[in-house]
């Protein structure tokens, strides 16, 4: 039997690592002259700024919206950024479970996926 020992470096790896691999990549793809693709990125970015329905909703729809699509990644930036502006875990729970009701029982490996992420994230606070 083979045990692998996981510290808790290695946990904080996994949101290092999807931080630089985000940013890595989407320089790559920026840096091209591909005005659709940058428009994209742009109308992304711009979709979930404060206006009638503020930053953090949005954020929580986001994440919520990935799950039923079942994109980690997204889901992944999702997380932290609903994290980085403080949502809570009873929050999180209430996201999550909406996002698993309409998506069905085939969301549960992202779901546990995303709660690891999250705990993850909090891990970085300690």
């Amino acid at each position: 039997m083979v045990i692998y020992l996981i510290s808790n470096d290695d946990k904080m790896n996994k949101v290092q690592e999807f931080n630089e691999y985000r940013s890595k990549m989407n320089g790559k793809i920026l840096s091209g002259s591909n005005k659709v693709i940058k428009r994209i990125f742009n109308l992304d970015t711009n979709a979930f700024t404060d206006g009638v329905i503020d930053q953090k909703t949005k954020e929580m729809i986001g994440l919520s919206s990935s799950l039923v699509l079942r994109c980690d990644d997204c889901v992944r930036y999702h997380l932290q950024t609903c994290y980085e502006l403080g949502v809570s875990r009873e929050e999180l729970e209430e996201i999550l479970s909406i996002g698993t009701l309409i998506g069905g029982t085939i969301v549960i490996p992202h779901l546990r996926r995303a709660i690891e992420f999250w705990e993850e994230l909090e891990q970085q606070d300690v």
